[in-house]
């Protein structure tokens, strides 16, 4: 090299250098743009778990301490929050939503707290009433086990107050739909129409359709109702948004949204208006989609990203379309269905080795214990036939636990992305359905972390409640809806306060390979945080349930103040 060259060598190297101690400068004289202080701050960094203020400039946390620590970072321009004592935590990041139809559901009809078959007829036959003729109704969320006696409902229930408006309405674990005869018409569903692979038409004695379709077979219905037009379904992503902040939920997780919805969060991210962070998993049915284009997990920017799929192995143990290995405790005959996606078998490995080969992360819907087991042995054979790598797989839910699978779930570094407050919900009746043994192995959250498997809590959102308190709730205490448990359905597996916390924090953001990112109150990371109205740490854990979000902030912006009207002002 000729000493000219060394010496432009040399002078870049020293210019480098010059750069790099301005920008130390800089950062050590920075202000910063909010100052949060007075606090109790449960971090979760478990190298500085507990701090009393917060200083955050742009959407970045900029430091982490006492009052004293932060202090010289206030300038003229320094918004200071005092937060007078109450507890700060990070955001809550549910890792399993159905984001843009818990925002519609909110506006929909709501049975799910219907106790009795008239009270639901009648909520039925009110919107009925406020609906254009021809007009589609549906949401729902109907849960039959809080009725007398249990039964399906059917289309003799709902056809004489809804004669002139197809409907279509949900249970709430989304695995069936009730129909009504007008909706039925539309989609040719008739008494001799077969059953599709993965689903079920219940009929009557005489082999009439009820109007109650299980998992695949709500397609046919499906197939006919007209998608949302762009002003409903941008309504129902503002309604998911502004519910999200006003319980502390930052960042979600959205599975198996339409790519119209994807469209929707991309066109408010464009808008500054995405004051939630959405990570989006699309069917694996349209995994070629993500694969042409060369999309890897965890694809994209702080706000809204992609790079997963999401796969379904089985039904669910309420709609009993729960794949197990020994058939349901009160119907014999009944082992449950193999989701249409398993049918056959080599589909699901076909799809899964593609995902696999493309980096994208694979989360498969798995509730049997027969379904887990089959998913655990797919994704056996993608580490056989790729080599080790860093994938996440997950199963989503991972509710009823075959023994000889725990330890199989933590050699496959498998994330269980579970839900808490189904425990709570299932709890009332699954022991009637599976056993006492069976049973002991279900939502086995404790066992889960006894054996090394990470998890991540979430709610399944628009199944269950979005509220963290609630699932929070379920995970420490165990009590069941019915106050029938009141020191916990298998009390065993409960979870302390703290382990429930960093499940749904930095639990989740490792779900979503975002730990370095979000999770936890640490400097450098995103300044997503939230305060609350009580210390969950030191309350009476019964009362974990009421405890109330007073701020929301998302990149050191308040989303939500309870005080006040809530702003929503967000963007990269």
């Amino acid at each position: 090299m000729s000493k000219s060259m060394k010496g432009i060598r040399a002078l870049l190297a020293l210019l480098a250098c010059v750069a790099l101690t301005i920008v130390a400068a800089a950062q050590s004289r920075a202000v910063a743009d909010l100052i949060i202080t007075h606090a109790n701050i449960w971090t979760g960094d478990e190298a500085h778990p507990r701090a009393q203020a917060v200083a955050v400039f742009g959407d970045r946390i900029i430091a982490v301490g006492s009052d004293a620590d932060v202090e010289g970072l206030r300038g003229p321009s320094t918004k200071v929050m005092d937060a007078g004592g109450k507890l700060l935590l990070p955001g809550f990041n549910d890792a399993h939503t159905h984001f843009a139809n818990g925002g519609a559901q909110l506006d929909s009809v709501q049975l799910n707290d219907a106790t009795t078959t008239d009270e639901f007829v009648r909520r039925i036959a009110e919107r009925a009433k406020n609906t254009p003729k021809g007009e589609w109704i549906q949401g729902g969320d109907w849960d039959e086990t809080k009725w007398p006696g249990s039964p399906l409902p059917t289309k003799e229930l709902i056809d004489p107050v809804t004669p002139d408006n197809p409907v279509f309405l949900n249970r709430y674990d989304g695995h069936s739909s009730l129909a009504n005869s007008a909706a039925l018409k539309l989609a040719g569903v008739t008494t001799q129409t077969p059953d599709p692979p993965g689903g079920t038409i219940v009929r009557d004695v005489q082999g009439n359709p009820t109007g109650d379709l299980k998992d695949a077979a709500t397609d046919l219905v499906e197939k006919v109702i007209p998608p949302p037009s762009r002003e409903q379904r941008m309504r129902a992503v503002r309604r998911a948004l502004e519910h999200a902040a006003s319980v502390g939920v930052t960042s979600v997780q959205n599975m198996d949204p339409d790519y119209a919805d994807i469209a929707a969060y991309a066109e408010l991210l464009q808008a500054g208006e995405l004051t939630t962070r959405i990570y989006a998993a699309p069917l694996i049915t349209q995994v070629d989609d993500q694969v042409n284009l060369g999309i890897r997990h965890a694809f994209g920017g702080p706000y809204l990203r992609i790079g997963a799929v999401k796969a379904f192995a089985d039904g669910s143990l309420g709609s009993r379309t729960a794949y197990f290995f020994e058939p349901f405790s009160d119907q014999p005959d009944n082992h449950g269905l193999l989701s249409d996606e398993m049918q056959p078998l080599s589909l699901m490995r076909d799809r899964m080795m593609k995902a696999d080969a493309a980096g994208i992360q694979i989360c498969t819907h798995a509730i049997g214990d027969q379904a887990i087991s089959m998913i655990l042995d797919l994704y056996t054979e993608m580490v056989k036939a790729h080599g080790a790598a860093d994938r996440r797989f997950r199963i989503e839910h991972a509710q009823h636990m075959a023994a000889k699978d725990f330890d199989r779930l933590a050699e496959l570094n498998v994330i269980a992305s579970v839900q808490p407050y189904h425990a709570i919900d299932d709890g009332r009746w699954a022991e009637a359905r599976i056993g006492h043994d069976r049973a002991s192995r279900t939502y086995a959250f404790r066992t889960l972390l006894n054996h090394g498997v990470r998890l991540a809590f979430g709610t399944d959102w628009d199944v269950a409640p979005l509220n963290p308190m609630l699932g929070l709730y379920a995970a420490v205490t165990r009590a069941t809806l019915d106050g029938k448990n009141p020191n916990g359905w298998f009390p065993e597996q409960k979870l302390t306060v703290e382990e429930s916390v960093r499940a749904y924090t930095m639990g989740s953001a490792f779900a979503e390979f975002q730990e370095n990112e979000k999770g936890s109150i640490t400097r450098g990371k995103l300044a997503d945080m939230v305060i609350f109205s009580d210390d969950i740490f030191s309350i009476d854990p019964v009362k974990i349930r009421d405890v109330k979000v007073l701020k929301t902030i998302v990149g050191g912006r308040v989303v939500w103040d309870a005080a006040r009207k809530p702003e929503y002002v967000a963007g990269p």
